[in-house]
């Protein structure tokens, strides 16, 4: 099991690539499952769980590609395919439940197992399965799978109006896949305003969908009998932007992040500018400068829905208030399980103490290397980060989930000038 060396201390300078957004590229693949034409993207991040979803297409009997080298792959459904998801391709990533739509909607039957991903929480599946009951789906869940067939005597889903109970990213996307093929209009109510959501309605309208009002929370959709292929360009990885600026802004220099969207980014940059940081957008991507921790005061804030800030910056934004100024809360409102990381931090010296879903930070004069654990994809981050401004060796454990989410993530950091190296 590969681990992380870090030696601490170094101040970061430079240039850093910010690949594409993984949670765009995989429901992105998803939806080349809704045409019977190639369909090609663009900046596909090299990630595992990318690899895992090109696997769960290839079983299905998708032709799938790679081309060039700016992350190019191209998949191909022309059929047959098998609608199905099983267990053993999907046991470690959530988003194989984005299959259950497309699959539904364009072949009018899907067996999806129910999904694993990091063990942060529980991500129930029932909005998904309420919404296309409304389309007009027959669903059952047995022995770990979800079963859906289109209801006796229907061709196709058809409209409906949908309220989710609670915003669902991932529920948004399925049923907006779904959506497109159905009869009639569907309206998505309380829908997902991620960055990530829109991008795949622009995708799916490249395919001939009609979509408006997505990036807002009511998202109206009227069906079409059939989409077409198209080439689509997957819109930048904010949380891998927004966690190399924790990281810069945490040991202190100034580097350019090529390609990021500073307006994807407005509440983590505006605490960042709080905490004392230069932050600017620029044409090529994000400009930071930063002094380093000890120059930094410690940032209060609550996760929240976008535009809010996001559940997957909040451990990578405590490991910089753990060696700023000052004292900090942090309130965890999206996932219950959100603070394992707070543990390792504390074997490096942090001074964090949490009390249900509120953790509150004491920054602390230095942070000591040691040997930490992962144990979920963004704690694996805000390990990184603290390594980084730690004194001696850290060395961090079980970065498979690491990979799950950053592209290359020790490679960008020694571009930047970390002393960092992967061990196998």
């Amino acid at each position: 099991m590969d681990k992380l060396l870090i030696r601490g201390g170094r101040r970061l300078h430079g240039e850093v690539p910010i690949s594409g957004a993984k949670n765009a590229a995989l429901p992105e693949m998803c939806a080349a499952l809704l045409t019977p034409e190639p369909v090609r993207l663009v900046n596909v991040p090299r990630l595992q769980d990318v690899a895992t979803m090109r696997r769960l297409l290839d079983h299905m009997g998708v032709r799938t590609e790679t081309h060039g080298a700016r992350g190019g792959m191209g998949f191909h459904a022309a059929g047959p395919i098998t609608p199905e998801a099983p267990y053993e391709l999907v046991k470690t990533m959530r988003a194989s439940v984005l299959a259950l739509g497309p699959l539904l909607a364009r072949f009018g039957e899907a067996t999806v197992s129910l999904p694993g991903g990091c063990a942060i929480g529980s991500r129930p599946v029932d909005q998904h399965i309420k919404g296309l009951q409304a389309m007009g789906a027959h669903i059952v869940v047995e022995h770990g799978y979800i079963l859906a067939k289109l209801q006796p005597g229907r061709r196709r889903l058809h409209g409906a109006r949908i309220t989710t109970d609670m915003v669902t990213v991932t529920g948004t996307e399925n049923l907006l896949m779904a959506a497109t093929l159905a009869e009639g209009e569907t309206v998505l109510e309380n829908a997902a305003q991620e960055p990530e959501v829109t991008d795949l309605a622009e995708m799916l309208i490249a395919m001939g969908a009609q979509i408006d009002g997505h990036g807002t929370s009511r998202i109206r959709i009227r069906g079409v009998e059939a989409l077409h292929g198209c080439t689509h360009h997957v819109v930048p990885d904010r949380i891998e932007a927004g966690t190399f600026l924790c990281a810069v802004a945490a040991t202190g220099g100034e580097a350019l992040l090529r390609h990021g969207r500073a307006d994807h980014l407005d509440a983590v940059i505006d605490k960042l500018r709080d905490a004392g940081a230069w932050v600017e957008a620029a044409a090529d991507g994000i400009r930071i400068q930063s002094a380093g921790g000890a120059q930094l005061k410690a940032q209060s804030f609550r996760t929240t829905e976008y535009p809010g800030f996001p559940t997957d910056m909040q451990a990578q934004f405590m490991a910089l208030n753990c060696i700023a100024q000052g004292t900090a809360t942090v309130a965890e409102t999206i996932f219950e399980n959100r603070f394992m990381h707070v543990n390792e931090l504390q074997r490096l010296g942090a001074r964090i103490q949490t009390d249900g879903k509120v953790a509150v930070v004491e920054g602390a004069q230095r942070l000591s290397g040691a040997t930490v654990m992962a144990t979920d994809l963004r704690a694996s981050a805000s390990l990184v980060i603290a390594g980084l401004v730690a004194e001696g060796e850290t060395l961090v454990d079980r970065i498979y989930h690491l990979d799950r989410g950053y592209d290359s993530m020790e490679t960008k950091l020694r571009g930047l000038g970390a002393d960092i190296e992967r061990l196998k």
